[in-house]
């Protein structure tokens, strides 16, 4: 059940492929390197281990989804998919207050969230 469609055109001018499972494997990462990047103390620590569970998990659930083994199981994992992906929304949300100085990363993670909670909303609702 792999979610393959077109994507823009690339720089060379061909059409790529759209590959939802790399994306969020991709946004894991960002994730990750974001969290890494957070000023250890009191307040972030609880707030780099939630965004850190939930920007990962998107991917995780993704794969799951991906080899769903009917469309009820596939249609829950999408859901999570989508859950997940506005959690993380609110985590980045928190981090950006606890530490403004990190504002500006956190905003283009939080922009990948929600593009890709709108994704999993669409296809939740299709399924």
């Amino acid at each position: 059940m792999t979610n393959k469609s077109p994507s823009p055109n690339d720089e060379s001018g061909s059409r790529a492929t759209f590959d939802l499972e790399e994306r969020t494997a991709v946004f894991g990462e960002a994730v990750i390197h974001f969290a890494k990047t957070v000023p250890k103390n009191p307040i972030t620590l609880p707030l780099i281990d939630q965004i850190v569970r939930s920007g990962t998990s998107v991917a995780a659930n993704y794969c799951e989804a991906d080899d769903a083994v009917s469309k009820k199981d596939f249609k829950n994992k999408i859901g999570i998919c989508r859950k997940e992906s506005r959690e993380t929304k609110l985590w980045l949300r928190m981090i950006a207050a606890a530490e403004p100085e990190l504002k500006g990363e956190a905003r283009k993670l939080w922009q990948e969230a929600k593009e890709l909670h709108l994704i999993f909303a669409a296809i939740w609702r299709k399924s």
